[in-house]
């Protein structure tokens, strides 16, 4: 079937294979929606068990496939033996909060002191700077760890090292062929590699290098000899599954049973913030992927969209429930903000869009736009026109830029590509979206250089804007039964 929707997009019927759903049917007890969206999404069946019911055990690799991890690892036995004080840089979204309360949290409880630093969005901007290390030296550190975010960050790391501090990336993001000069950096999309892991988000690489580092200290005795406790990172699944939701990586492989394991820690309520933040949304039953992405997020967002950037992760790591209670106050009330100003942002931006909606990415800019909210508003544009949308804002001569993509079109590389042709200040990302800084009079050469990029690339994207769909179902069929098993 080939429609045409509403909003112009091309509805297609994805392709299935009927013998192999009554394979599927027949051999595994399974009804005839499940067998069909399995086929459809080539799910081998001999794995069909495990992608139904995902288990940690039978998904989770040797942490030391990813590159750097074994140099980590033993980096941070010395540090634990040594009593040597860390800085953890977190990014301002729900993954870098996520990743900073992980290590944060894993630290507290082998007696590791910490101090955390998350930048503001507005004053700072993305990553690392060399104000911000410094800050953290400051804070008496001797080691940085940088978590989703490093992997750009030549001028920060390279003013650490002149400082003799060791910096630590645990990332996700898209490098270069060029990496800054860290001690280490953990990051399953560096170009070299082979971890097979690109789809991991921060969260998730930071998990891998918690289980490699309690298995080395569990391996030299260390938690017997020092009588602590060995940290059970079961528990820590509650974070790794609120950034793997909310950063939008797939859900497939590890991340599923990262993700499934992740929802029943969330449901017992362990981690105090967390249960603090359901309680004020009054989510009641189960959290699920849907409360996790649309709910909490969201909430978790909006200190570093609208509010106080450290919000996220210092809920995530609070201990006393008075001020986890005033924390996640108010983040809800940032929250309130936030979607008044992206309603605001998304009619101005509409009104400013409309003779550009033939080009093949949207790209728009204007004076003063809320930075923390250019984002979502790109987001929503990108779902309401299924084409890539990147919204500058614009404060002087200089310009901050958020991008989203659809897939097909690598946004990050773009972006990374046009930083190292000189159009961008800097900037970087991965394949759905980016961010960069830009100089106002570069805007309408970068305009040309990702309408060559996209063309060259995903030409067919910009005419057929494909719907892809899974199956055609009468209205009698959609009841609580069927979106279960969906």
């Amino acid at each position: 079937m080939n429609s045409l929707s509403v909003s112009g997009k091309n509805w297609v019927l994805r392709k299935c294979n009927q013998t192999d759903i009554n394979f599927i049917k027949e051999n595994f007890s399974l009804d005839e929606i499940t067998s069909k969206l399995l086929s459809i999404r080539n799910i081998k069946k001999e794995d069909i068990n495990s992608f139904l019911n995902p288990s940690i055990k039978n998904f989770l690799p040797n942490p030391n496939i990813l590159m750097d991890m074994e140099k980590t690892t033993l980096r941070n036995v010395k540090i634990i033996s040594k009593k040597e004080k860390v800085g953890i840089f977190g990014d301002y979204d729900v993954d870098g909060a996520s990743s900073t309360a992980l290590l944060g949290n894993y630290f507290s409880q082998i007696n590791l002191d910490f101090e955390i630093y998350i930048p503001d969005r507005k004053k700072e901007g993305y990553g690392p700077s060399i104000k911000s290390f410094q800050e953290l030296i400051d804070k008496k550190v001797n080691v940085i760890f940088t978590v989703d975010c490093g992997t750009l960050s030549f001028d920060a790391v390279n003013y650490a090292n002149k400082k003799n501090i060791d910096v630590i990336v645990l990332d996700h993001h898209q490098s270069q062929i060029d990496l800054p000069k860290a001690f280490s950096i953990v990051n399953p999309n560096r170009f070299d590699d082979k971890s097979s892991l690109h789809y991991l988000c921060a969260a998730g690489v930071s998990f891998m290098f918690l289980v490699s580092l309690n298995r080395e200290l569990r391996s030299i005795n260390w938690f017997k000899e020092n009588n602590i406790n060995e940290p059970n990172l079961i528990n820590s699944l509650d974070l790794v599954s609120l950034g793997t939701v909310c950063d939008v990586v797939p859900l497939k492989g590890l991340n599923r049973a990262l993700v499934k394991q992740g929802l029943k820690i969330i449901r017992s309520k362990k981690n105090l913030g967390l249960k603090t933040l359901l309680d004020i949304c009054k989510i009641e039953s189960s959290p699920s992927i849907y409360h996790l992405g649309y709910i909490i997020g969201p909430r978790i967002n909006a200190g570093g969209r609208v509010g106080k950037c450290s919000h996220g992760a210092n809920l995530l790591l609070n201990k006393d429930p008075k001020n986890s209670y005033k924390i996640a106050s108010e983040l809800d009330q940032y929250n309130r903000e936030r979607q008044l100003l992206e309603k605001d942002l998304l009619e101005k931006v509409l009104n400013d869009a409309g003779n550009l909606l033939d080009d093949p990415v949207l790209i728009i800019s204007g004076q003063n736009w809320h930075e923390g909210i250019i984002g979502i508003v790109a987001s929503r544009l990108k779902d309401k026109f299924n084409k890539p949308v990147i919204i500058i804002s614009l404060e002087g001569n200089k310009g901050k830029g958020s991008a989203r993509s659809i897939v097909g079109f690598d946004i990050g590389s773009a972006i990374i590509a046009a930083a190292q042709e000189n159009i961008l200040l800097k900037g970087g990302g991965h394949k759905m979206a980016g961010g960069f800084s830009i100089q106002a009079h570069n805007i309408d050469k970068f305009k040309n250089f990702i309408f060559r990029k996209f063309k060259n690339i995903n030409e067919d994207l910009s005419t057929k804007r494909p719907l892809l769909l899974d199956s055609i179902i009468s209205p009698s069929a959609v009841n609580l039964d069927f979106y279960n098993k969906v």
